[in-house]
């Protein structure tokens, strides 16, 4: 198996090149769609975040209301903490588990856009 790790910020391409190598038979493994899944209503995710951040973060119709969670978390560093210790985890682990369902052959691409940031990948100097 080859694993490759695809970041970059928003308008970079990574869904332009996740597409081609898709084409071309990579598995592509996208922690965006995962974290979105990880929150969804009726999900563990959901109920501790609603745990952390309260009622107030849920839309409606219950599902999470991203803008105004990201409203509290992005002015608040270790708000911001909490909701990745919520959410990391659970990506990492249905990352993991993708991972472990391709086959021994394929290459695996992992679509995570602050890869590097996170200290989720190995990283030279530059």
């Amino acid at each position: 198996m080859l694993k490759v790790g695809l970041t970059g910020g928003i308008g970079a391409g990574k869904s332009e090149v996740s597409r081609l190598l898709v084409e071309h038979g990579a598995v592509l493994i996208d922690a965006d769609r995962i974290a979105r899944e990880a929150v969804a209503p009726g999900t563990p995710g959901l109920a501790a975040v609603v745990d952390a951040f309260g009622a107030d973060v849920l839309t409606a119709d219950g599902g999470l209301d991203r803008p105004r969670l990201g409203s509290i978390v992005f002015a608040d560093p270790e708000k911001l903490a909490v909701l990745n210790a919520i959410v990391h985890p659970l990506v990492g682990a249905r990352s993991r588990e993708l991972e472990a369902a391709a086959a021994q052959d394929a290459v695996v691409v992992h679509d995570v856009p602050l890869l590097t940031e996170n200290g989720l990948a190995p990283c030279t100097t530059w």
